[in-house]
């Protein structure tokens, strides 16, 4: 499935560092929300596993850096649900800012429909990695407009935003809709990537597939 990656019952999921001989696990934070409890879980790892450095992502997850190769298995075991690996192209995470729950400017709960659309898609394979970052108010914390799927939140309802990107080539998505309800976004969320899906190659990224295809078909709504 892979070319050239090495994949075992240990590894797979992993990533090899510089070094050549360590491995980095990310964990799986929906929303980038976490209990204490989740925190004593990765603080315990790390010291039982002798693990060097914890980085928090930009997509709102850990990382543990500097993993032994014979401990992968053993250090996803312990992290339980938080440790499960991501194995194949999909959704790599769903990063939300606070929204109407807690931050004062937010207009829209962001931690309700993260939660819910990283459960959605959590496990499912697509045709490349798909980032997702949804956003309560227009200040647009959740970094999405150069997300693969951006959502932001307005007085009016959401905004939705298809093909962004922020690699070497940074690009702003395409703005599909906007006044729409949570109920509204999922479906839309769901028609997007369900006609990128079907007609997207191996490993093509959203701004790829819009640089390859167009962006007429995202106007009106897509269909499979």
């Amino acid at each position: 499935m892979y070319p050239g990656i090495k994949m075992t019952d240990t590894t797979y999921g992993a990533k090899l560092q510089r070094d050549g001989r360590t491995y980095a696990i990310q964990t799986r934070i929906p929303a980038g929300v976490v209990t204490p409890e989740n925190l004593e879980t990765i603080a315990r790892v790390a010291k039982e596993f002798h693990i060097p450095m914890i980085k928090i992502t930009s997509g709102q997850r850990f990382l543990l850096m500097g993993v032994q190769e014979q401990d992968i298995a053993a250090v996803r075991k312990e992290l339980g649900d938080i440790g499960a690996a991501s194995i194949t192209p999909g959704v790599r995470y769903v990063q939300s800012c606070p929204g109407i729950s807690f931050c004062k400017n937010g207009t829209q709960d962001s931690l309700s429909l993260a939660r819910e659309i990283s459960d959605e898609y959590a496990g499912k394979e697509f045709p490349g990695k798909i980032k997702i970052g949804i956003s309560g108010c227009p200040r647009c914390c959740g970094e999405s407009r150069v997300r693969d799927v951006g959502i932001m939140g307005s007085a009016k309802g959401w905004t939705i935003f298809f093909g962004g990107h922020s690699g070497f080539i940074a690009r702003q998505g395409e703005q599909v809709a906007t006044g729409l309800s949570s109920e509204e976004t999922r479906d839309l969320v769901r028609r997007l990537i369900g006609y990128y899906k079907t007609h997207a190659q191996p490993k093509e990224r959203t701004s790829r597939f819009l640089d390859r295809v167009g962006t007429a078909w995202l106007k009106p709504c897509p269909s499979e």
